[in-house]
């Protein structure tokens, strides 16, 4: 079902930041609420676009950040919904946090690799979850390489809130730098879109994270479009105008 919403506007980096904020003082969310919330909004959203009768081997690139444990928490649900997660986690966090969410997928068997490059050639489609909104250039090794693999890939890639490389304000690095040949088939926007997703231009835009009030998307003035049902997701348009 693709929506189109009223407004749709964007949220940016500070904002997003701010909002987040919020949302774990007087909104009374807890970090783990949040983080599960919008990974379960990402496993659905793959669900959607890649399904398992397809793409059933997901290898899911994980950052140090919250946008690397949302991808874990995604990763989750994925081996429930009947995929073979592979997990990429170079710069494990030692957050209590994260820590807990590996120790989920170890004791489902789901395998850890750090041989990126024969995992990326045995998987049928990519979760990205490298760098959320805080990202601050520059990338560091070993992600470097990562992004060039995914630059260079011909696998399906959904990335999760921000494709990794990606400024959250402006978008797309500029041709010749780091990232400028990546675009994601599937950008999956947490809460609102921001605004680099203005300039997605693959094939599907989702928008998950449906636990935010109308309240609180007037105060950030953003749309909270109508989600179907009970799902966690819903379809936006992609803007096709360069």
């Amino acid at each position: 079902m693709l929506v189109m919403a009223a407004k749709q506007l964007y949220l940016s980096a500070k904002n997003a930041a701010a909002l987040d904020a919020e949302l774990m003082s007087s909104g009374g969310f807890s970090l783990d609420q949040l983080m599960e919330l919008a990974g379960l909004s990402c496993a659905q959203a793959v669900y959607r676009a890649h399904p398992p009768s397809k793409y059933k081997n997901i290898l899911v690139l994980v950052g140090p950040g919250n946008n690397g444990g949302d991808g874990l928490v995604a990763a989750r649900h994925l081996r429930f919904f009947g995929y073979n997660p592979t997990i990429y986690y170079p710069k494990q966090s030692k957050k209590d946090i994260n820590v807990r969410l590996s120790t989920q997928l170890h004791n489902l068997k789901v395998p850890f690799t750090d041989d990126v490059d024969s995992a990326i050639e045995k998987t049928d489609q990519i979760l990205d979850a490298i760098f959320g909104f805080s990202f601050k250039p520059p990338i560091r090794d070993p992600f470097v390489h990562v992004i060039r693999l995914l630059e260079a890939t011909s696998k399906p890639v959904v990335s999760i809130d921000i494709p990794s490389s990606w400024d959250v304000d402006a978008g797309k690095p500029a041709p010749g730098n780091l990232g400028s040949q990546f675009e994601p088939d599937v950008l999956i926007s947490l809460t609102a879109p921001k605004p680099a997703a203005k300039l997605f231009l693959g094939k599907k835009h989702y928008l998950g994270g449906r636990f935010v009030g109308q309240d609180v998307a007037d105060k950030w003035e953003f749309d909270i479009p109508e989600y179907p049902g009970a799902d966690q997701i819903v379809e936006l348009p992609v803007n096709k105008e360069k």
